[in-house]
């Protein structure tokens, strides 16, 4: 028997007053109605819960009081604007709690809309499950070269992280401009988590850095939950490549930054994957934070950024991460602009309009194609206590890589 962590929540300041202005002009046959119902099942507890803590449930809060204090949405064909009702399931980093969860949102809350689950895994697993019930979902941290073929199978899905592809080609893309100024030479080594964003990673970047005349001295994979890669990093070190690429979770990236460190393990590129971009990057490895690239990345100078990790800020406590969380953010745009439009909770209208309408977005005017997002932050480096955007598709405000990386400090 499954146990469900349950919390209903109608967030946002003057939210009973919000609901009663908007009750007296209800229509007769919606007088019921008080509140957008949101649901969502997420990671608050297990492997998942550093990585949706930081880029998924902050957002949904943060989006939530934003609606609220603004008075709610908008639904012009019940002639009716209300505040938003969440409720909240804790998926225990398990992706059939998400699914269990998914189902008890759907029958049983019978939310309006539902929310995705953080990570690429659980955003597949689930999968079937909107579909099957009808909603949309806005897979925001999700990164898979299976997009284009969930995206036909499931149409009411919409994958606005990319794939492996976009990230280890860009990647590649980077490393053979400094390459060919002679800042690197030609030796990579990889390691990649054995989950399915580690995969995509590895089996998109393999065949992009042969193709580019790199010669891969290592590529391994390494179970879910290591915690040691002292074994790894050793086999490394005695093979003289410049650039070392790992297509991490957050717990790996934060390990393998410090044992890298106590290893003098000093290679010219450094690249992480998912917790690079995070607030707590910096924290984690100190002043040697500075100049290790990852996968993501912002423009720091853009207006609607800045206010944007303002807010997030002041009601979390905490930035955001530089990556995947304004992407979340900004899907949660998408979503309430386009049931605006639609004025009504019609789940099938509202995921027509995401899949055609264009939307102002905190990362500037959005179109999707084929339900993908491809304009991407791509590659970033920690640049000055920033995590700015280097290599980019469609983007404006990249930085200048600053290759080689200096060496560790010691603590």
């Amino acid at each position: 028997m499954t146990t469900y962590g349950r919390r209903t929540i109608l967030r946002g300041i003057g939210a009973s007053a919000i609901a009663a202005t908007a009750l007296r002009s209800l229509p007769a046959f919606a007088q019921d109605r008080k509140a957008v119902r949101i649901g969502y099942a997420i990671s608050k507890t297990g492997a998942n819960a550093a990585g949706a803590g930081i880029t998924t449930t902050p957002n949904y809060l943060l989006w939530v009081k934003d609606v609220n204090d603004a008075g709610g949405i908008k639904l012009s064909k019940l002639g009716v604007q209300l505040p938003i009702e969440v409720t909240e399931y804790d998926d225990r980093s398990s992706a059939e709690e998400t699914v269990r969860a998914i189902e008890r949102l759907a029958t049983q809350d019978k939310v309006d809309f539902i929310l995705p689950t953080w990570g690429t895994g659980p955003n597949l697993a689930s999968g079937p499950s909107f579909d099957k019930f009808g909603y949309p979902q806005l897979a925001a941290t999700a990164v898979t070269d299976m997009a284009p073929q969930v995206a036909q199978r499931w149409k009411k899905s919409f994958w606005l992280l990319g794939g492996g592809h976009d990230y280890a080609n860009a990647l590649v893309q980077l490393l053979v401009k400094q390459r060919d100024a002679g800042k690197i030479n030609n030796k990579v080594a990889i390691i990649s988590v054995a989950d399915g964003f580690g995969i995509d990673l590895s089996k998109a970047a393999t065949p992009a850095f042969k193709d580019a005349g790199f010669e891969l001295v290592y590529d391994k994979s390494y179970p879910l939950d290591t915690s040691d890669f002292a074994p790894l990093l050793n086999e490394i070190a005695g093979l003289g490549a410049d650039t070392f690429a790992a297509f991490s979770y957050p717990p790996d990236t934060f390990a393998i930054t410090q044992q890298a460190v106590v290893a003098n393990f000093n290679p010219k590129v450094f690249y992480l994957g998912v917790g690079t971009a995070f607030p707590v990057y910096p924290k984690i490895a100190g002043p040697n934070h500075n100049n290790v690239m990852g996968i993501g990345g912002i423009d720091p100078d853009s207006p609607d950024i800045e206010a944007y990790f303002k807010r997030h800020t002041e009601l979390i406590g905490e930035a955001p991460d530089s990556w995947a969380s304004a992407v979340t953010y900004s899907s949660l745009q998408i979503l309430h602009q386009a049931i605006e439009r639609v004025g009504d909770i019609d789940r099938d209208a509202v995921a027509s309009e995401i899949s055609t309408g264009e939307f102002d977005t905190i990362l500037g005017k959005l179109k999707l194609k084929d339900n993908q997002l491809r304009s991407l932050w791509t590659v970033g480096q920690w640049q000055d206590g920033k995590f700015v955007g280097l290599s980019h598709t469609e983007r404006e405000g990249a930085r200048e890589p600053i290759v080689p990386k200096p060496n560790w400090t010691a603590a």
